[in-house]
């Protein structure tokens, strides 16, 4: 069972698509150059606060909007190892996990954390939070295969031999 832990930053319901990343912003040339502009209009500072291994936790209809690919793309790139929210957005979670960004659902933890908190996460089990557990689902192999190879093309390759 992988389990790790991260800082949480909190954010809210309904985070669309326009506020993970802009529109205005997608014209520049690399998903690198864009990241820094990630969560703009909710929170202006908040893509240079993130480190490396940080847990977004937010609240329903989480990746609303258009289907844009980059949304999950500048959240992986910001380094986050997941998102937990109540509910996400179909087409952004299958995006999510074309891209190797890791997704969990729990209705209950973004009630319970504060922003700056830890929470540890045994993918598949729980979610501990200031001694108190959380159940979640896990994912089926296959999805957890093309997140853990980084991405569905990555898992493809790794599959027919090319990596």
């Amino acid at each position: 069972m992988e389990q790790f832990t991260g800082k949480v930053w909190v954010l809210g319901d309904d985070i669309d698509t326009d506020i993970i990343i802009p529109t205005e912003y997608l014209a520049l040339p690399t998903v690198e150059d864009m990241k820094q502009y990630g969560f703009s209009p909710l929170r202006p500072e908040l893509a240079s606060q993130i480190s490396e291994g940080d847990i977004i936790v937010a609240g329903k209809n989480f990746g609303c909007g258009s289907s844009r690919e980059q949304a999950p793309e500048i959240i992986k790139a910001l380094k986050v190892k997941c998102v937990i929210a109540k509910s996400y957005a179909r087409i952004f979670f299958r995006n999510s996990i074309n891209n190797g960004l890791l997704l969990i659902e729990n209705s209950d933890i973004q009630d319970v954390v504060k922003e700056g908190d830890e929470i540890t996460v045994r993918l598949g089990e729980s979610i501990e939070h200031q001694g108190k557990s959380y159940k979640i689902g896990s994912l089926p192999q296959n999805l957890m295969d093309i997140i853990n190879a980084g991405g569905l093309v990555k898992a493809m390759q790794k599959r027919n031999g090319l990596l």
